[in-house]
């Protein structure tokens, strides 16, 4: 029998999986002796970047594998099942823990609760040969990783990222992503993301305070005073550059549904996991995929004039810079390299405001 302090020992780690703008779509219910039930959600109705839901699937799946990791330390396998009938944009997974006397700890546990988003410039120094066979490893069968790493191809990377970011600071779509889950003036938030973790100097946050105050100012720095000009350098194009390679996670096949996504996030959660234990520093790139499959798909994403337009063009660079089949199979990019622990980074909420109670 697993104790109810067993599995909320677990939980307490799986909160800890990253998730987009630090949503943390999900809620936990303890079922049974050994059971948990995980109510997920997403946020598509009002997150551009959540395109279908799927960026919030491939968190759930992160916090799955995160909760397999948890329960391994204490002899336990964990089994994970969709409920049938849940609906994709608010599924349930049962998960039912087992005792397994042949079971090892997993090693990424000690990583789980240190694992940071590193927004700012990394080291140059070339990953080593071990370490790619290590976060190659980590992903599992079914996938695949590719790098761009060269000088060169990080400055393409770094251009391709640059023009992928005006995308998001000329809609107000993305503006009011923003707007919400930015916390001003903080080192640390439970559930957003610190304004000290974004990237900028302290200039351009205050700056960026000010502006993003009303879409309408944004509009006038935009129009005016080139003003997505210092986010896209300081947020894009030089931690695109400063770096040791970018990296593209690609799926054997496309990914298209929930379990697909799911599973994807599971094996990105390993090779996140697996790079904070080798001491390395990551950063998600998320935007470009998100945007290139708006543009696939013929989605009208914004009401600003141009920015399908826009989003055509980020997937010609995109596929021109990866090959059409990296952009079709990719479900997870960002940048690794070697670099300072985050001074500012998001936390999580605490876990009881994560449970929900029995009837």
């Amino acid at each position: 029998m697993v104790s109810q302090a067993t599995l909320l020992q677990i939980l307490d780690f799986a909160r800890w999986a990253p998730s987009g703008d630090n949503t943390q779509p999900w809620r936990f219910q303890v079922t049974g002796p050994a059971s948990v039930a995980i109510h997920g959600f997403d946020t598509r109705e009002h997150c551009v970047y959540d395109l279908d839901g799927h960026p919030s699937q491939i968190a759930m799946g992160a916090m799955l594998e995160t909760a397999a990791i948890a329960a391994s330390h204490h002899g336990l396998q964990m089994q994970a099942r969709r409920r049938e009938g849940s609906p994709d944009a608010r599924p349930v997974f049962d998960l039912q823990f087992t005792p397994d006397a042949a079971l090892a700890p997993d090693p990424l546990l000690h990583s789980i609760k240190t694992r940071s988003v590193q927004r700012r410039p990394l080291k140059t120094q070339p990953l080593t040969a071990p370490q790619k066979q290590s976060l190659a490893a980590a992903v599992g069968p079914g996938y695949t990783v590719t790098w761009q790493e060269s000088t060169g191809q990080r400055l393409r990377m770094a251009k391709m990222l640059f023009h992928s970011a005006k995308i998001r600071l000329v809609t107000p779509e993305a503006y009011r992503v923003h707007k919400d889950i930015i916390q001003w003036q903080s080192q640390f938030s439970d559930d957003r993301v610190p304004d000290q973790a974004l990237g900028t100097d302290p200039m351009t946050t205050r700056l960026m305070r000010f502006v993003m105050q009303s879409w309408s100012r944004v509009e006038m720095f935009n129009r005016f005073f080139a003003g997505t000009w210092a986010p896209r350098i300081q947020l894009d194009f030089v931690p695109g550059v400063a770096c040791a390679a970018h990296f593209l996670l690609l799926a054997e096949r496309p990914a298209r549904t929930l379990d697909d996504y799911v599973a994807a996030g599971r094996a990105m959660q390993r090779f996140w996991l697996t790079a904070t234990h080798l001491g390395l520093q990551l950063q998600p790139e998320v935007t470009p995929l998100v945007f290139t499959r708006y543009a696939r798909n013929g989605i009208d994403f914004s009401r600003t004039p141009g920015a399908h337009d826009m989003a055509r063009r980020l997937e010609q660079r995109f596929v021109d810079l990866v090959g059409e089949h990296a952009v079709a199979h990719a479900v997870f990019m960002g940048r690794v390299g070697h670099g300072n622990v985050p001074r500012s980074r998001s936390l999580r909420r605490p876990l009881d405001s994560l449970m929900i109670q029995e009837a």
